[in-house]
């Protein structure tokens, strides 16, 4: 990601907090105007605050007896405006600064100073814009599934119909979302041929994920990768190839498409289990997408690698005929 684009989307967290200021001035004038009263509670209660101040700094000896008898003065004070506020009606934190992330502020970094997930989800779908999968996963979700698309003829080597087999995959994968939060071990290996819905269950998820606040990368293996590559060896920004780097290990779920697709080599095989092997000791969930057979998966990568993902990844098979070909050939005939 360019410095450019990381730096508007820090300007949009000043954005952010300058709306949230003007918000709020918007509401308390709203309700002074309905409830003069408020504004002189409000005023009082800071009047009482400079007041112990300056009695401290006269009295330093009397501090603690002086902030108490402040204190219970603003409680009262702040108890009556609460009965006024409850009086009127006036929902609950209506006069409080309203933030779109209650964990950074809208600043987009904690208090210790790392990046809020926030900041982190902005710049992956930042990445996101670049690579065109907002669009992807705005056709491609909850609500474009459409499981009609999908032969209802019996497949004779799986003993079932592509359409059956893709509303168990459906259940699979709500259960996936659904259960996110828990430390279950849970990752998803997606095989099949190609056009056959790996792909668009992938979105499925990543969509409904990211609406509830995770943070979600999805890549392909040879641009996850890229990455690596460009973080480890070559002479770019280091800092933002160190983001890309990272966000590979500490995402809410990873989505790896089309593995066994990059050139295979001990480099990307090492890298591959460092990935999946950190994933997995910190909790963090995966879904591999492949057009290889688990078999073929073993044979071509390391056999410890293999192990993982057969001991720590729920097998999920597609089956049928290619709907992308499909699609393409009865428009072509129309």
């Amino acid at each position: 990601m360019k410095k450019t684009t990381l730096r508007e989307i820090l300007i949009s967290y000043e954005r952010k907090r300058d709306n949230a200021d003007r918000s709020l001035k918007q509401r308390k004038n709203d309700v002074y105007k309905q409830i003069p009263q408020i504004k002189e509670i409000e005023e009082e209660i800071s009047k009482v605050g400079l007041e112990m101040m300056r009695l401290v700094l006269k009295n330093p000896a009397n501090k603690e007896q002086l902030c108490l008898q402040s204190k219970e003065k603003i409680n009262e004070l702040k108890t009556k405006k609460e009965d006024l506020l409850n009086k009127y009606n006036v929902p609950k934190g209506y006069l409080e600064i309203q933030y779109e992330c209650p964990l950074c502020n809208d600043r987009g970094f904690l208090p210790n100073g790392k990046k809020c997930n926030c900041l982190k989800q902005a710049i992956i779908n930042e990445s996101y814009k670049m690579s065109n999968l907002c669009r992807m996963l705005e056709k491609q979700n909850q609500f474009t599934y459409d499981d009609s698309i999908f032969s209802e003829e019996l497949d004779p080597k799986n003993g079932i119909s592509p359409r059956q087999n893709m509303q168990l995959i459906l259940s699979d994968c709500d259960e996936f979302i659904y259960d996110f939060y828990k430390d279950d071990d849970k990752n998803l290996l997606f095989y099949g041929d190609t056009g056959l819905g790996k792909t668009f269950m992938s979105n499925y998820i990543a969509k409904a994920l990211l609406d509830k606040g995770h943070v979600v990368i999805y890549q392909t293996a040879f641009k996850m990768f890229e990455i690596i590559e460009e973080y480890k060896f070559r002479n770019s920004d280091k800092h933002l190839s160190r983001d890309d780097y990272e966000n590979l290990f500490e995402c809410d779920l990873l989505i790896i498409d089309d593995l066994g697709t990059e050139l295979t080599n001990a480099f990307t095989i090492s890298e591959l289990f460092i990935i999946l092997n950190t994933r997995l000791l910190n909790g963090k969930k995966t879904i591999i997408s492949t057009n290889l057979s688990p078999a073929q998966l073993g044979e071509l990568y390391s056999q410890r690698i293999f192990s993982r993902i057969f001991d720590k990844f729920k097998m999920i098979k597609f089956i049928g005929a290619d709907l992308r070909w499909q699609n393409k050939r009865s428009s072509i005939q129309k």
